[in-house]
């Protein structure tokens, strides 16, 4: 073997790297540990004691905080963690009205009113539909009369064709969607979520949300759902407002000391226990803020004494700096205070209380700038002065026409920005006063300041520049930040999915057995099957899963459930490549070569089956990858991840195993008695028998597809629009008969109750095309005043585990692009097929398998819906059925790999290529069976000990590895043999 020292080094970094990445997750948890060991239960003790440690070292040997081994641990997503899943829409209807000027056409509106149905069924984007119903209904009518307004007249002049509208209506709905994004980014960080996902659709006007842990969901749905609020407003000095300030402070410590004259020991003893930790946190972090460009000493030496005689300036420090005298001086500007995020709560708390506002000017407020200062949890307070009879800003955000970002003469990043004419007469007047005075105007949205640039001098004309101390990314969020004052399109909740702590703990539970039951049960049927030579690929396969975990968090990879799914399938996939290996050097040693020349051919004349079948796998895995969302991402990066790394270890570290065994004299045996004949001198007929394979296929196809049209399937609510409960009824008797019967009388008919393990799953449409902001209140209140009406079915909210909501218009859109990804999938594995064996017949043949098994598999859901409850077609079923294309690919490649080696062994007129490709097909008989048992193990093990939110995808597999297996021996290849009698001649 050449190259071995290369791939010991490779191997070893690698390895090195996986243990640095993977003890991230182990140092967070052990702080982790800690607060709860401190808290004794309590959650606001607990948050406290880690926002006081989250800029300490807690990683000795580098030196890294626990806030940065948070952020690079392995991260679950939300059916491990619990927490909130909510997908919004952006109403491009709105958009095109706004740019429109609301213009009152009929055709125009009926144009409208007819794509928002197309939407609902159609792939094509908003915009296009729009604009195609507009020329369908008026073919002479010009689109340009309707947008080229006054507002949009430097983007679109009026004699534009209908093409160039259409263009700039896309680029905008692509403007707004973007805006919607950095306003909902900027939203999400109040939350305070641990490593939050917001991801932007591709080639939708749709944002996905993951908020893993967040449980006040009311609340999320309030921020998420509200209209963006963009302002500008005059500001006051430090120096000015620094006065203030200290008289707050001085008013707070006497309103103190009065309240505690009473209690001083029990005071005394509140403040030594609950505030010592989380000052000297604080206080850490502080020390470390640059201010003016040199160390802030205010920031130093404060202490739980300190904080009881100045309750305000102990947690907001002044900004100062000293000069080069060494004296403190006020840092110019409108930033009159620093703070750590676990303090600014408390703070507004100070500024907002009663007593505090009587001392405060009446045109004065206090707002939080949006992001902390680099690399800390340290916030700015600003200082805004608020204008006009209502104390408002000095202008809003809908004069802005429009903001890009761009660079000076100098190279630098800045922003541009234009106003209508009505904003940029009144611009003008507000800097010409904030430039006589040198002064900031904020630019706040949703109160926090987004930036407070120094107004050089006055700016005619509306067309402004905004430098600072930006990167190129800060001038993009800032120019969407102001695009977002005019956003025409505003955010809707679509589909929402809460999933309760308890139910991910149980899922996490149940993922953990899964792995290392499926890890067990493989390991030891090899090392049964394959003796000694059994124990490397034992070895092989857990080095695998460690370099596995360790890549994805390397890769920030968010770890779900359908993702350990994968990891477990990976387990069964991973050792297909050592049962290649193993059946190929058995078939040497049966030719009487030495125990090293038939390692080493073994691994030689398996590489091309081998790299053949994981690459259409691969293939697989990067389509639900690219067309995939949410969990199936999560499934199709660890399905990718664990390719790679079994290749790695299956073909590398398998072969210096066995290298050093070799040079150890080591007597290798790669079967057991038992074993060692299995599947020998088999001659089974099946080229001859494939009439009756085709009838057998034919038929079920035939069943089913009646079925899908009689009875259809049971969709997932992901599919058909709705809303789903999972619910822990206390009284165990409860059946999904006695929870029908509670509802029906409520919700109407069509409900669909089931149960899943000890828990009950309830689906409902009632009131889905509600939509204003109690509905989901109502539609749960209504559902638990319903089963309180009998007694076995008695709960309340707490009972709920999990609630999900998806309108019907997502839905649609789902179903089409499940079905679209599965053609695409199928049509790309061919082309690779025909590319690898340059016979058409080999493509067609993995053609038809690759959909046989997908319409078997939807056979099987539609004609046994009724019998196995668990049978749902939902986002996680498409990720199944891709896996089963997948996996019959894999399997078919090495049907096919042995046949054409054969072919070209045999290929002289006397040779009956019927007999030939039948004969290709028993030789691979062995390995095809034990890859097919050691899947099937796998999955086996997941569906029992899996949990119950996917027991439906690993039947799914379960069933499909069966028709993949079947459909590679029994259809792919009698095509080849019926569609190419000549050419395999």
């Amino acid at each position: 073997m050449q190259g071995k020292g290369v791939i010991k080094f490779f191997a070893i970094i690698l390895a090195v790297a996986c243990i640095y990445q993977l003890s991230f997750t182990w140092v967070a948890h052990n702080v982790e540990d800690k607060a709860r060991i401190y808290a004794k239960g309590d959650t606001t003790k607990e948050r406290v004691y880690l926002d006081s440690v989250s800029q300490l070292p807690v990683y000795p040997l580098f030196g890294h905080t626990y806030q940065y081994c948070l952020n690079n641990e392995l991260a679950l997503g939300l059916d491990l963690k619990g927490g909130m899943n909510v997908t919004m829409q952006i109403s491009l209807v709105q958009l095109v009205k706004t740019l429109s000027g609301n213009n009152p056409d009929p055709v125009f509106n009926q144009a409208l009113a007819a794509a928002n149905q197309d939407a609902k069924t159609s792939q094509s984007d908003y915009i296009t539909l729009f604009v195609n119903e507009y020329e369908k209904l008026n073919p002479n009518g010009k689109l340009a009369a309707i947008f080229s307004t006054k507002d949009n007249q430097a983007h679109l002049k009026f004699n534009a064709t209908n093409a160039d509208v259409e263009k700039y209506l896309k680029e905008e709905a692509s403007a707004a969607v973007k805006q919607s994004y950095t306003v909902l980014n900027t939203r999400i960080d109040q939350f305070g979520v641990t490593q939050p996902n917001i991801q932007l659709e591709s080639n939708s006007n749709r944002i996905l949300i993951e908020l893993p842990g967040v449980k006040d969901h009311d609340r999320v749905r309030k921020l998420l759902s509200g209209t963006a609020k963009l302002e500008f407003y005059q500001t006051y000095e430090n120096q000015d407002v620094y006065p203030l300030l200290s008289n707050v402070d001085k008013l707070l410590a006497a309103k103190a000391k009065e309240t505690s004259k009473d209690s001083t020991k029990t005071t005394a003893a509140v403040v030594k226990k609950d505030t010592t930790a989380a000052a000297k946190g604080a206080l850490s972090l502080l020390n470390k803020v640059k201010t003016a460009g040199k160390d802030s000493s205010a920031l130093t030496g404060k202490s739980s004494l300190l904080a009881a005689q100045h309750p305000l300036t102990s947690v907001l420090i002044p900004y100062i700096y000293q000069d080069q005298s060494g004296q403190q001086q006020l840092v110019p500007g409108p930033v009159v205070g620093l703070a750590a995020q676990k303090d600014t709560a408390k703070i507004n708390s100070y500024l907002h209380s009663a007593d505090v506002k009587g001392t405060l000017p009446q045109n004065i407020k206090f707002l939080w700038s949006v992001k902390p200062r680099d690399k800390t949890k340290i916030f700015e307070l600003y200082a805004i002065k608020l204008a006009g009879a209502e104390n408002g800003p000095v202008l809003t955000g809908d004069v802005i026409n429009d903001a890009r970002n761009d660079n000076d003469q100098k190279g630098n990043p800045e922003v541009i920005m234009t106003m209508n004419s009505e904003g940029a007469q009144k611009w003008r007047a507000i800097t010409a006063e904030a430039a006589q005075g040198k002064k900031a105007v904020a630019i706040v949205l949703d109160d926090n300041v987004y930036s407070a640039p120094n107004v050089q001098g006055e700016i005619s004309g509306g067309v402004s520049s905004i430098s600072g101390n930006f990167t190129i990314d800060d001038t993009k969020d800032l120019a969407n930040v102001l695009k977002a004052g005019r956003l025409p399109a505003p955010a809707s909740i679509i589909g929402e999915d809460v999933v309760g702590p308890s139910l991910g703990q149980q899922s996490i539970n149940d993922g953990l057995m899964s792995c290392v039951m499926g890890l067990v049960v493989v390991l030891v049927f090899m090392v049964a099957y394959y003796n000694r030579a059994g124990t490397v690929a034992v070895v092989a396969v857990i080095i695998n899963v460690f370099f596995l975990m360790g890549v994805l968090t390397s890769l920030h990879a968010v770890l779900t459930l359908p993702g350990i799914a994968g990891i477990v399938l990976t387990l069964g996939i991973a050792v297909d490549a050592n049962v290649l290996i193993y059946e190929r050097v058995r078939e040497e040693l049966a030719l009487g070569k030495s125990l090293r020349i038939a390692v080493s051919d073994g691994f030689k004349h398996a590489l091309s089956s081998i790299l053949d079948s994981n690459i259409s796998t691969f293939l697989t895995g990067l389509i639900l990858f690219i067309f995939g969302s949410g969990p199936i991402q999560g499934f199709a990066t660890t399905l990718m991840i664990g390719i790679i790394t079994s290749l790695f270890c299956s073909l590398l570290i398998s072969r210096l195993i066995f290298e050093w065994m070799l040079e150890k004299g080591w007597d290798i045996k790669f079967s057991n008695p038992w074993s060692s004949h299995t599947f020998k001198n088999a001659h089974y007929g099946f080229v001859k028998n494939r009439m009756k394979f085709y009838i057998f296929s034919g038929l079920f196809i035939l069943a089913g597809i009646i079925s899908m049209f009689t009875q259809n399937f049971n969709y997932g609510v992901d599919f058909q629009g709705g809303r789903s409960y999972v619910v822990h009824f206390q009284n165990k008797n409860a059946t999904p008969q006695d929870v029908r019967d509670a509802i029906d009388g409520v919700f109407g008919h069509g409900n669909e109750v089931k149960t899943l393990g000890d828990k009950i799953s309830i689906t409902t449409n009632y009131l889905i095309e509600d939509n204003t902001t109690n509905a989901d209140n109502r539609v749960e209140s209504a559902l638990v005043k319903a089963l309180n009406q009998k007694a076995v079915t008695q709960m309340t909210t707490k009972d709920i585990v999990q609630s999900q909501k998806v309108e019907a218009t997502i839905a649609a859109g789902l179903k089409q692009s499940a079905v679209w990804t599965v053609v695409f999938a199928i049509l790309i594995i061919s082309a690779y097929i025909l590319i690898r064996f340059r016979k058409w017949q080999f493509s067609l043949g993995a053609m038809v398998a690759t959909a046989h098994d997908a319409l078997m598999v939807l056979s099987f859901f539609s004609l046994f819906r009724n019998v196995l409850p668990f049978l749902e077609i939902d986002q996680a079923f498409i990720a199944a059925i891709l896996t089963v294309i997948g996996y019959s690919i894999n399997d078919t490649v090495v049907v096919f790999d042995r046949i054409r080696e054969f072919l070209e062994l045999h290929h002289s007129k006397a040779d009956d290529p019927k007999e030939v490709i039948n004969n290709a097909i028993n030789n691979t008989l062995s390995r095809t069976i034990i890859t097919a048992l050691t899947v099937l193990f796998v999955l086996i093990v997941l569906f029992i000990f899996g949990g119950d939110v996917i027991r439906g995808f690993s039947f799914a597999l379960l069933i499909g590895v069966c028709f993949g297996t079947y459909s590679s021996i029994c259809i792919a290849t009698p095509v080849i043999v019926d569609f190419g009698k000549k050419d395999l001649r």
